[in-house]
């Protein structure tokens, strides 16, 4: 018998909270970003969070790409959650220690870890770590699926390592015990700032290469050895994990099943890349998708594999009982509660202590 979702913790590594159905969501999800001001935290989305049973969700905040100058307007998104968080205090709060994530699930509140996709905020300046770091900021990826500063994105066609840039920056990382977290990175982007960072290191979000076949999958090279290094490895809940790119709940728990062969089952988790309460109008929704692959596409940040004919998420894994749905799925597969409790949120929580201290 699985465990029962209320007794665990569980950490989404990289997801969203927000109402898509909201105006003023459904009007942002069109466009090639949507802002951090432009979510929906309303009564639905909080009830929706709880309901669901996830006690922290890292969320993507800061610039990820588009012509938004990267440190102001990271600075900006930075205020604006912090502005969300004081606006709802019995129902959020900020994570800054793995401490307090135990905190989050004992009050009843969701847990909001602040994270960056792309260090392109950082510019040139790697003291801007520190900074980061004392307005909350726990995670930062390296790079989105572009090259930046500090290295090749996954569609960066060079697939160069780090630049001498970003090896300063996952020292700074490191000394501030912020996470470096690979997801989206190029193949030996991953594998040079894994072997030098002398912390361990995450890809928060992704799927294993060796089932699907696309840049956004990482290698089992990369995944063992971010989970050599003590590190945590998030499968998505994404059209990635399906060479057709209509990928169902079965091909996310291969991808787990696949990742816990590889890792090990003390260094593998869940980051959905999604939120938790459901798009209601899916075929409304189309419109507004085809229309942000295509300038996605036309701004040279889609990665393979995105295409307007397939939903970024898992149809049959969203809403407030998404959680409970894998749980039910790897328990037919056969894992223990007790390595089910490891993946929902138990390892991310171990991760963060070895991180970021208790």
């Amino acid at each position: 018998m699985s465990a029962d979702i209320e007794d665990l913790i569980v950490v989404n590594a990289l997801g969203g909270l927000d109402n898509p159905n909201a105006p003023a969501s459904a009007s942002a999800s069109g466009a090639l970003v949507q802002t951090s001001d432009q979510l929906t935290i309303d009564e639905r989305t909080l009830a929706d969070a709880h309901a669901s049973g996830v006690t922290a969700i890292n969320v993507t905040l800061g610039y990820t790409l588009g012509d938004f100058p990267p440190y102001r307007h990271t600075l900006d998104e930075i205020r604006t959650w912090d502005a969300i968080i004081a606006a709802h205090p019995r129902d959020l709060m900020r994570i800054d220690t793995a401490a307090d994530i135990a905190e989050a699930k004992r009050q009843g509140k969701i847990g909001i870890i602040y994270g960056f996709q792309n260090a392109a905020a950082v510019e040139d300046r790697p003291e801007r770590v520190a900074e980061f770091a004392g307005l909350g900021v726990r995670i930062i990826q390296l790079t989105y699926n572009q090259a930046n500063q500090v290295g090749d994105g996954s569609m960066a066609p060079g697939n160069r390592g780090l630049t001498p840039l970003g090896r300063q920056v996952v020292e700074a990382l490191n000394e501030q015990r912020v996470m470096v977290d690979l997801s989206h990175s190029g193949e030996q982007t991953c594998l040079e700032a894994a072997r030098i960072s002398a912390q361990p290191v995450s890809i928060n979000h992704t799927g294993c290469r060796a089932l699907v076949d696309l840049p956004r999958n990482k290698t089992d090279e990369e995944l063992r050895l971010v989970a050599s290094k003590g590190g945590f490895v998030g499968i998505y809940f994404m059209p990635f994990v399906n060479a057709s790119g209509h990928a169902t709940a079965a091909d996310v728990v291969e991808h787990i099943v696949h990742a816990v062969d590889v890792c090990g089952e003390d260094h593998v988790g869940i980051g959905t890349d999604g939120t938790i309460t459901a798009i209601d109008d899916l075929d409304g929704y189309r419109a507004l998708l085809a229309e942000q692959v295509a300038q996605r596409q036309a701004a040279g940040a889609s990665a393979a594999g995105e295409r307007a004919d397939t939903f970024p998420f898992v149809v049959d894994l969203r809403g407030v009982d998404q959680f409970r749905e894998l749980v039910r799925l790897l328990d037919e597969r056969g894992y223990s509660s007790t390595r089910i409790e490891k993946i929902l949120g138990l390892n991310f929580h171990n991760y963060a202590k070895a991180v970021w201290g208790s």
